[in-house]
C-alpha cells in the first residue's frame, strides 16, 4: 500500500512539473526574454538574437514592422530539434539601427554576418513576409549560408501584380500624402522606414532566381495577401522548388495554421 501511495504521489508531482512547464513555456516572452537574449554588433550595428535548443542551426526572420515574437508558435517546436536563431531585423525590435536607410540586401547580408560571427557555417533558414524576401534574398547572396530554405508569403517586387491589388492602392494612397512629410519621433521615422522599404521594394527579376541551388519550399496561403499566381512563379523559377499553398489561410500561414505549418516544414527540414 504505501508502495502504491508512493507511486500515486510520484506521479502527480510529474503531472504538476509537466503543467508547469507548459505554463513556462507558453508564457515565455519571445522578443523580450533576457534568458536567452543576446546582442551581437554586426556592420555596423546591434543585431538582437534569442536562442533556444541545440542541434542544427535554424534561422528565423520576420516580417516588415515586426519581431521575434511573430515565431511564438514556431520556437517551442523547433527548438526540440534544432538551435534556433530567432533574430530581430535590423532597425526591428530590439535592435539598434541609427541609419536612414534598409534594403533587403543589407539585412540578407546582416544575417549572413551574424552567421559568420556565431561560426555557424550554413543554417536552414524559415522567414515570413519580408522575412521570406529576406531568406531568399540571403539564399540568393550567401548560398553558402543556407542548407533549405524555407519562404511563406513573400513577394519579389512591390505591385498590383504581386500584392493584394486593393492593399496596394492603399499603400499608393498613404506614400502621396506622406511622402514630403517631415518625421520627428523615432517610433514615426521607424514606421516610415518599414513603409517605404515595402513600397519600393523588393525588386527581383524572375531569373535572378535560377541561382538558388539549396532545396526550397515556397509556402502562400490560398488568401494571402500576396497574389497566388505571384508565389506560383517564385517556385517555378527556383530550381527544382517544392510549393505548398494552406487552404483556407491567410498571410499568417505559421500562425493561423501553427500545428499543421510546423509539421510540414519539420519533414521538408528533416530531408537529406
Amino acid at each position: 500500500m504505501n508502495y502504491l501511495k508512493s507511486m500515486k504521489y510520484a506521479l502527480l508531482f510529474l503531472v504538476f512539473v509537466g503543467n508547469t512547464i507548459s505554463a513556462q513555456t507558453k508564457s515565455i516572452p519571445y522578443g523580450s526574454n533576457p534568458a536567452a537574449g543576446h546582442y551581437y554588433e554586426v556592420r555596423g550595428i546591434k543585431l538582437y538574437v534569442e536562442i533556444y535548443g541545440k542541434g542544427r542551426p535554424l534561422l528565423l526572420t520576420h516580417g516588415n514592422g515586426g519581431n521575434i515574437s511573430a515565431f511564438s508558435k514556431t520556437i517551442p517546436y523547433f527548438e526540440k530539434s534544432h538551435r534556433v536563431i530567432a533574430v530581430d531585423s535590423r532597425a526591428h525590435g530590439r535592435s539598434k539601427d541609427p541609419g536612414d536607410s534598409l534594403s533587403f540586401e543589407m539585412m540578407a547580408d546582416d544575417f549572413a554576418a551574424l552567421l559568420d560571427q556565431m561560426h555557424v557555417d550554413s543554417a536552414d533558414v524559415i522567414g515570413w513576409s519580408d522575412g521570406g524576401i529576406n531568406a531568399i534574398v540571403l539564399a540568393m547572396r550567401h548560398p553558402e549560408k543556407v542548407r533549405r530554405l524555407v519562404s511563406t508569403g513573400a513577394n519579389l517586387w512591390p505591385d498590383s501584380t504581386a500584392m493584394n491589388p486593393e492593399g496596394w492602392v492603399r499603400d499608393q494612397a498613404y506614400y502621396e500624402k506622406n511622402k514630403d512629410h517631415v518625421w520627428t519621433t523615432p517610433e514615426e521615422k521607424a514606421r516610415w522606414k518599414y513603409f517605404y522599404l515595402d513600397w519600393k521594394e523588393p525588386n527581383i527579376p524572375l531569373e535572378a532566381l535560377h541561382v538558388i541551388k539549396c532545396p526550397s519550399l515556397i509556402i502562400s496561403g490560398d488568401r494571402d495577401v500576396i497574389n497566388l499566381e505571384h508565389t506560383v512563379k517564385i517556385f517555378q523559377n527556383i530550381p527544382g522548388a517544392n510549393l505548398w499553398v494552406l487552404p483556407n489561410s491567410g498571410h499568417a500561414t505559421l500562425i493561423e495554421h501553427a500545428e499543421e505549418f510546423n509539421r510540414k516544414v519539420e519533414e521538408f527540414l528533416k530531408q537529406n
